[in-house]
């Protein structure tokens, strides 16, 4: 180990930053959000840093570096453009025994600052010894995604508690269980969903009951997106990396599901059009059983939950029998699918709404006013329509959308193989069955449709 890694109190303390300029800026914010007292000494500062200092968050030195700036420091960052002045610096404070920072040079730094993770208290640092910057920072990025921001309050309640917890549980190993219940029951999930007045009366409830508290099985509504796995959020990367069962929807892409803790259990409660098929009560039936064994379970939906994915029945039937229930939204197809074909759903020139339909069984069509939507100058994103073109168009026209009305149909929208076909209304069923269109894809009719040919992006767009 090259360095050793220390974090420092700087509350009320006095600190020296030699330079004015942005990387000098950078630096003094840090520092003041550290509590330090910050010098800054410099012929001229940013006009930042000069508010700063009529405001009186900094004091300033003007003028070339003197030593004597460094009497009665803790700690010194040199971030000039100039290296002798930077050896210089680093030389008068090693003769003080003041540890000093150059910035991007190592070889004259007896500290570094290190790429941070703040989920304050809770603070993460990472440091690759001057060596490499950009890894660290690299590294960062990637705990940004990993660490809920939960954390923070989650250590803030049990810095608040900690003398209790030690003495409610003086034998080690009890009270590491105690604090992965923490992490992993309730409370975090409380405080995940700002409600941290519940989260903390759980926490003292669990402070005061006779018996250690008993992890209990959750689950969780996650939206996987329309298939491209850059396109899941970060809270579904993280709850797929706790989930102990993954249920998921046939529409869930393989991109998605290779993100998934490696040892989770997979359970595949797929609704294939003329294949196996998946009782929705069965899946209610299996949410249910491995909750109450304990497991945290993720319910994984292509697109959103609560966008004709059943996800609003789903959290009706857990709710009902007692099962902790969160929502995680997904970005539904319409939205993605709509970007990736370079059609604004709504535009200011030629649509000035948007209706989310489905085309799923003729039940859903008879309940569809229609007259309403063959009006002009709006979008409409049919879901699941592929197998009932032909009646879809042939009501629409009848109740006066114009025959000319752009289209465009988005099969496996977001994916590699995507597809784009374009026309307009009237031969609307004619051009799907010539280019063969097959589910999953989405139908958008309107104005809007016609943007594609001058903005398609991704994909092929068969015009």
């Amino acid at each position: 180990m090259g360095l050793y890694p220390l974090f420092a109190d700087l509350t009320g303390l006095p600190v020296l930053v030699v330079g004015g300029g942005h990387v000098a800026e950078r630096k003094i914010a840090a520092l003041l959000a550290a509590g330090a007292q910050v010098r800054v000494g410099a012929p001229t500062l940013t006009p930042v840093l000069m508010q700063q200092v009529e405001e009186g968050k900094l004091e300033h030195h003007a003028g070339p570096f003197q030593p004597t700036w460094l009497n009665g420091m803790w700690l010194v960052i040199a971030a000039t453009d100039d290296r002798d002045l930077n050896a210089q610096v680093a030389a008068a404070a090693s003769e003080r025994r003041i540890f000093a920072n150059v910035v991007d040079d190592p070889a004259l730094s007896r500290f570094q600052v290190p790429a941070v993770v703040d989920r304050a208290p809770l603070t993460v640092a990472i440091s690759t010894g001057g060596a490499a910057p950009v890894i660290a920072r690299r590294v960062r990025e990637t705990l940004e995604t990993e660490l809920d921001h939960a954390l923070g309050p989650l250590t803030a309640l049990a810095q608040r508690h900690r003398a209790r917890i030690t003495q409610r549980w003086p034998d080690l190993p009890e009270r590491r269980a105690f604090y992965d219940w923490l992490h992993d029951g309730p409370v975090m999930a409380l405080l995940r969903n700002a409600r941290s007045d519940e989260a903390e009366q759980v926490f003292l409830d669990a402070l005061s009951a006779t018996e250690a508290p008993a992890s209990k099985g959750s689950v969780l509504l996650v939206g996987a997106g329309p298939g491209d796995p850059g396109l899941l959020t970060l809270r579904g990367l993280r709850a797929l990396n706790q989930a102990d069962v993954i249920l998921h929807d046939s529409l869930v892409s393989e991109a998605v599901l290779v993100l998934a803790r490696r040892d989770a259990e997979r359970i595949d409660v797929g609704k294939r059009c003329g294949g196996r098929h998946t009782q929705q009560e069965q899946i209610h039936q299996l949410l249910l059983d491995l909750a109450q064994a304990g497991r945290r379970v993720v319910r994984l939906k292509g697109g959103d939950p609560f966008v004709f994915g059943r996800g609003g029945e789903e959290m009706e039937f857990l709710r009902q029998h007692g099962i902790p229930c969160e929502i995680v939204p997904g970005i539904t197809a319409a939205v993605a699918c709509a970007a990736y074909a370079g059609v604004p759903l709504t535009h200011r020139d030629h649509a000035r709404s948007v209706h989310l339909l489905t085309g799923h069984g003729k039940e859903s069509l008879d309940a569809m006013d229609w007259p309403a939507l063959a009006q002009d100058h709006q979008t409409l994103a049919v879901y699941m329509g592929v197998a009932r073109l032909d009646e879809f168009t042939q009501r629409l026209l009848q109740n006066g959308r114009r025959p000319d009305t752009p289209f465009v149909i988005i099969e496996n929208g977001t994916l590699p193989q995507q597809r784009v076909v374009s026309g307009v209304l009237h031969e609307l069923p004619a051009r799907a069955r010539e280019q063969a269109i097959h589910p999953p894809a989405l139908l958008i009719i309107g104005e809007v449709a016609a943007l594609a040919h001058e903005h398609a992006w991704f994909g092929s767009l068969h015009a």
